[in-house]
């Protein structure tokens, strides 16, 4: 995305990052080397932006946000490296390169996955923020990824494979697979900058819709791009025999529900006002992205 702010953002993420794996991941561990190969392999730190910017439009220290940045970035790396495994999607390449069990092997990448999985934890609980905010913070991104956020989404994915589904199925699957976790990076940024409780609830409803968009474009993208495009194998929906929102409505009318969704989530920032136009901004360029 070329937007200044957010570079600024991704390269503090980025920075975050790095000093975290000196930490928790050693490299005198395979598995570390493992999880550190898969996080570190560049990406659109979109859930990290989110934090941080949600953080700074509230006021709040950015720079001890940003062990939250991190700590959601290692949660998403583990849900990617499990994703790509045989038993679920079976996907060869992430970002252009072997995915974790193909660079390495199914063990040990199970097991990098399960590391950052409780690494990010640890992370929050080490975070220069008070004790309740630490909480908050740990709450916001167990729910978000746990048995009624992400995990479910994924359960729900997988039973659906083969079987058509209607919109209201999809929004519900994805409403979990995708928008809990995005959800739960704007919660954190929150927190860390102390938000009431509506904010919170304003912020949770442009969440999910971001959510909900940035999925509709990756079904877009998944008919209309290439693997080099992508850097991540393309048609693996159709072959795995999923419903999708291009699907559904065909590519032109997917782009067209995402705009929609897109514009309802972005008119629940109006009570930040100018505040929120880098959020504004942000959910513009998901809609539009190609990659």
């Amino acid at each position: 995305m070329e937007l200044p702010e957010y570079t600024r953002y991704r390269e503090l993420a980025q920075r975050r990052l790095q000093a975290l794996c000196e930490t928790y991941l050693p490299e005198t561990s395979q598995v570390c080397r493992a999880a550190r190969y898969s996080l570190m392999a560049g990406g659109k730190r979109v859930r990290a932006v989110l934090v941080l910017a949600v953080c700074d439009m509230l006021g709040g220290d950015v720079e001890a946000a940003s062990w939250l940045a991190g700590a959601v970035e290692m949660l998403h790396a583990y849900s990617l490296i499990h994703d790509d495994l045989p038993c679920m999607d079976d996907d060869d390449f992430r970002r252009g390169r072997p995915s974790c069990h193909k660079q390495f092997d199914e063990a040990t990448a199970l097991l990098a996955g399960d590391a950052l999985l409780t690494t990010a934890f640890e992370v929050i609980g080490d975070a220069p923020l008070s004790a309740q905010a630490r909480a908050e913070a740990t709450q916001a991104l167990a729910r978000g990824a746990g048995a009624r956020g992400m995990v479910l989404g994924q359960e729900l994915d997988l039973a659906w494979e083969g079987r058509p589904a209607s919109d209201e199925v999809l929004r519900n699957i994805h409403r979990h697979k995708t928008g809990a976790l995005i959800n739960a990076a704007v919660q954190m940024g929150a927190v860390a900058a102390g938000a009431d409780t509506a904010q919170r609830q304003a912020l949770e409803t442009f969440a999910y819709g971001l959510g909900l968009v940035f999925q509709i474009v990756d079904d877009v993208l998944d008919v209309t791009s290439t693997s080099e495009e992508l850097g991540k194998p393309v048609g693996s929906d159709a072959e795995n025999q999923k419903t999708t929102f291009a699907t559904l409505y065909g590519p032109e009318g997917a782009q067209r529900l995402a705009a929609s969704v897109n514009a309802s989530a972005c008119a629940a920032l109006g009570e930040f006002g100018p505040r929120a136009d880098f959020l504004r901004a942000v959910a513009g360029a998901l809609l539009e992205r190609k990659k």
